[in-house]
């Protein structure tokens, strides 16, 4: 709602002002929306409790909605129309403009006639909604937009450490270990207590327990909810057991094969969230599982001591959860309240904040929310606010944490408000991956770029910032990178609030059979919705979808076969669509009459059979995002996709195989693009010739080149002006070939190629030069991978790079001997390389080869004999004026199939910092890969005794297979 009044001072005279004639109705309706913006805070809060009041907004909302509908109608139509004035040469621009002018007017005057009929009908809704607004009687408001405190959002708690459960952590242990000859052999147990009590947060404390984990040979999790689905859940159990579900849709299919993975196994199966009290729809799939060892558990978390009873668990076998203690409540509070504050204002606030955490009483999650929202506050008056809130007036538990979270809603800044109730959208236990969710919420303009700061970053601080409010939870984080979360889940009753923001708004059903009926009950003015198919093979597509017109986002989860069939009418029903996600659902072809869906912002048919994309698609003026992954069969992208000049995200990679090649001729005119994860090289200039990438310098993260095999002339490769790619940080270049080429100039293609300055990891592969070529000027390279250099004989002089700390060598064929040219020393130095040396007479000049190096790694290096150094002894360099230091940071040296290599460098071997060395055979890995090995290593290193012996002795982990 909030964004409502940011949108008309920002579009509404922008956009409108063009349109003749309505410019007393643009007044009225500004003014309007004024008069409703002042009480907007007190009608939220109190539409928690009151009915009616829940009523108007939506009302109200509907209207936003729907104004917001007409402006980006009107605001596209005259980008476009100024697009293709600007796209025509200046021979005969005159000519071609004042045909397209006149053809322009007329569907302008018929616009605009439309737009200013829709203005007029806006406002005669309006007025019936100020009116009403006036008998609730609401609170006036100061309105002012609240900043976000970025400074503070980068840091996350993970409140991992469980408060007060101790015991309870103990005894629920006890009971999954205990063997007892009394009783059934597969017992059940079940942790009861009201949602927001800490259930799940002990069961994965237990589930994640080194006891447990090596008591049961299999322990499986699976997160059940509403409804209660045979089907599901045994997918589930599969799935967490790493085994294939495909073409897997009947029960007893599935039973069958569950039957199969745990027989003659001790399990432990961890059912999460179940609200089933039909015991009949949980027999067969249970009966199923007593073919596991004696000793195998089911662990159960319910809000209902009734459910506990039905899924099998005697009275000695169900532990309800009390609350915490006044201490315990207290310590989980304050870790996150005071969080970076200093002692004097802990000393300050310890006083009123021991009075809010006792006010909790006792819930964890009521703890855990009011401690990350203060967590922000250090005026007392802040805090004497929570404390006072009227919300503790709440007396039935989980309504008063429902009520708690409103504080923590409420505090958040208005842009950041619809950002947390999209996720209502999502089914419960949803995994959020980051990025993905801040493309959704870009397509619904909840992000707007800001000066020096573009969408994706506020996206992520958005991000950032609901989590650090516990909005999220159980994050997965990047820690071999900058530790960033990556992806999260939310916890249910945080869902459950954020639904009760959205009702009538969001709704996600599963599709099992009973398809109408479900969606029939939810409201016709519904606006996002995820439809998830259990039984993709059989259940059809709910005509009922296309019912609702007024969807702004589809998203479907592995789509019914029927999916081509109804695809062409779904669109044209659903014309308000901003979001159209359709991953997985086995469609073939496109139908044209997408490119009518002009709000269309977000579009992913990714893992799709499509092998072309309509033209039309180049219509969509304000596409953000396209992804087409890991279509296999796709070969070619819209010849005039450059017309999407919005595009700010493209990924065409495929992940099933290397071979596939997509043209992807008019990328060079995508120059808002911020991703493209490939790049497909044809060679041709009709086509797609890396040149074309001159224009994409926004480019961010990572991008893979391919085909560059087939690039003829290597002045080409400086048209595509890499060095100004300055964002990227990941680049793959991969020498395949599509074509028998007379002359292979790999090595003159990778010498003219200019790196982006800031590039932290380089890949490339299938490289057919003779001369070990690397690029220059890359001094932040952290990572590297070289992969298939099937001709070279030496290795590039890799240890010149003073930022690297990973190197995988992996397939150069031809290599013999690795030595001092690899080290960056050159064949002329008189420097040993075998071993650190240092001058008697003078230590001022050190050499340092590799010098931040942790990581090293050799595979498939069949022809690899010496490694200088492995058999160098201690010579007397005393002589000489230069010490040299190799490798001083190495911690790990993995060397895969190389049977013909003799001997590890004593540089190596005498590391004081080296913690792993591996010298792996890997039979299984496929009958493509050369089975080795390395038996002269094996006989050197593994024994005491063995010659290399003594100066491996003292490496903590030495694995010889």
């Amino acid at each position: 709602m909030e964004q409502l009044s940011l949108m008309f001072a920002q579009e509404v005279q922008q956009e409108v002002r063009l349109v003749v004639g309505v410019k007393n109705e643009v007044r009225k309706l500004t003014s309007n929306f004024q008069a409703i913006q002042v009480v907007l805070a007190d009608a939220e809060e109190r539409q928690l409790k009151d009915g009616s009041i829940k009523r108007w907004i939506d009302q109200l909302k509907g209207v936003s909605y729907d104004m917001d509908d007409v402006l980006d109608e009107w605001g596209t139509t005259i980008a476009k129309s100024q697009m293709k004035v600007n796209e025509h040469p200046r021979k005969t621009a005159r000519k071609v403009c004042s045909m397209i002018f006149s053809c322009l007017c007329f569907r302008e005057v018929g616009l605009r006639r439309d737009i200013a009929h829709k203005i007029k009908e806006l406002n005669e809704r309006i007025d019936g909604i100020v009116i009403e607004k006036d008998r609730f009687h609401f609170k006036s408001s100061e309105v002012g937009i609240k900043q976000l405190e970025h400074q503070k959002t980068t840091s996350i708690i993970d409140a991992t450490e469980i408060k007060g459960r101790e015991k309870d952590k103990d005894r629920v242990i006890e009971m999954l270990l205990s063997e007892s000859s009394q009783g059934p052999a597969l017992r059940t147990i079940s942790l009861v207590g009201m949602g927001g009590i800490g259930k799940t947060t002990l069961a994965k404390l237990v589930y994640n327990d080194h006891k447990v984990e090596t008591h049961f040979e299999k322990i499986i999790w699976v997160c059940v909810s509403d409804p209660f689905d045979e089907i599901t859940i045994a997918k589930a159990i599969l799935e967490d057991l790493k085994e294939s579900t495909q073409n897997l849709n009947t029960l007893q299919t599935l039973v069958t094969h569950v039957q199969d993975s745990i027989r003659g196994n001790k399990f432990l199966l961890v059912l999460d969230d179940v609200w089933n009290e039909d015991s009949t729809k949980w027999e067969q799939l249970k009966d199923s599982l007593k073919c596991g060892l004696s000793g195998s558990r089911i662990l159960v978390t319910t809000r209902k001591k009734n459910v506990a009873s039905r899924m099998g668990s005697s009275s000695a076998d169900i532990l309800e959860l009390g609350l915490l203690s006044t201490d315990e409540c207290w310590s989980l509070f304050s870790q996150l309240a005071f969080f970076e504050k200093n002692s004097r204002e802990r000393r300050d606030l310890e006083d009123i904040g021991r009075q809010i955490a006792a006010k909790c009483k006792g819930l964890p999650l009521a703890a855990k929310s009011l401690g990350s929202l203060l967590r922000f506050k250090s005026r007392i008056e802040e805090w004497e606010s929570v404390l006072n809130s009227h919300v503790w007036e709440t007396e039935e538990a989980e309504s008063k944490i429902l009520a708690l979270l409103w504080l923590s809603y409420n505090d958040l800044p208005f842009d950041m408000r619809p950002c947390f109730s999209y996720c209502a959208v999502f089914p419960k236990d949803f995994r959020f991956e980051r990025d993905t969710l801040i493309k959704l919420w870009m397509a619904q303009r909840f992000l707007r770029e800001a000066p020096n700061k573009e969408m994706e970053v506020i996206g992520r601080e958005c991000f950032e910032a609901l989590a650090a409010r516990s909005f999220f939870q159980d994050f997965e984080k990047d820690d071999e990178g900058d530790g960033s979360i990556y992806a999260c889940k939310m916890h249910d009753m945080v869902h459950d609030f954020a639904q009760s923001l959205t009702k009538n708004e969001c709704f996600s059903v599963d599709i099992d059979g009973a398809v109408e009926s479900k969606i029939d009950s939810f409201s016709r003015d519904a606006r996002h919705s995820m439809v998830v198919f259990r039984n993709y093979d059989t259940d059809p597509y709910p005509a009922t979808i296309h019912s609702f017109k007024k969807l702004r986002s589809l998203i479907v989860d592995d789509g019914p076969s029927s999916m081509n069939a109804v695809l062409p009418s779904l669109i044209a029903n659903l014309s308000c669509l901003r979001t159209l996600k359709l991953s997985g659902c086995g469609i073939e072809e496109v139908p044209s009459n997408i490119g009518k869906l002009i709000h269309l912002r977000h579009v992913d048919l990714s893992d799709n059979l499509i092998r072309e994309l309509p033209k039309e698609m180049c219509e969509l003026y304000n596409m953000l995002t396209l992804d087409v992954s890991d279509c296999e069969k796709l070969e070619r992208l819209p010849d005039n996709i450059g017309r999407l000049v919005k595009l700010r995200h493209l990924r065409v990679g495929n992940y099933w195989g290397d071979s596939l090649f997509v043209k992807m001729r008019g990328v060079e005119g995508l120059s808002s693009l911020r991703e493209l994860d490939e790049f497909h090289v044809s060679g041709s200039d009709e086509v797609s010739n890396i040149g074309d990438l001159r224009n994409l310098n926004h480019l961010q993260g990572s991008l893979m080149i391919r085909w560059l095999g087939d690039v003829k002339d290597s002045d080409e490769v400086k048209k595509a002006e890499l060095k100004s790619k300055k964002h990227l940080t990941y680049l793959g270049l991969i020498f395949e070939s599509r074509t028998d080429m007379e002359k292979i100039n790999d090595d003159e293609v990778l010498e003219a190629l200019e790196p982006p300055p800031n590039l932290e990891s380089l890949e490339i592969r299938d490289y057919q030069g003779i001369i070990p070529v690397f690029p220059s000027c890359i001094n932040k390279l952290r990572v590297v991978l070289l992969w298939n250099w099937r001709k070279v004989e030496n290795l590039p002089p890799l240890g010149k790079l003073p930022s690297l700390e990973e190197l995988t060598v992996r397939g150069m064929g031809c290599v013999g001997r690795v030595g001092r040219e690899f080290l960056g020393l050159g064949v002329d130095s008189d420097i040993s390389i075998g071993e650190m040396t240092s001058s008697s007479s003078s230590s001022s000049n050190t050499i340092i080869a590799f010098l931040k190096l942790k990581s090293l790694s050799f595979w498939e290096m069949g022809n690899w004999e010496e490694w200088e150094g492995g058999e160098g002894g201690n010579e007397d360099k005393t002589n000489i004026s230069i010490s040299t230091i190799i490798m001083p940071s190495l911690r790990s040296l993995r060397i895969w199939n190389c049977p013909k290599l003799k001997a590890l460098p004593d540089y190596v071997l005498q590391s004081t910092t080296l913690e792993q060395l591996e010298i792996i055979n890997c039979p299984n890995i496929g009958a493509q890969l050369t089975i080795g090995g390395s038996p002269i290593l094996e006989e050197q290193y593994l024994k005491e005794g063995g010659k290399g012996w003594p100066n491996a002795s003292h490496t903590p982990n030495i694995t010889i297979y």
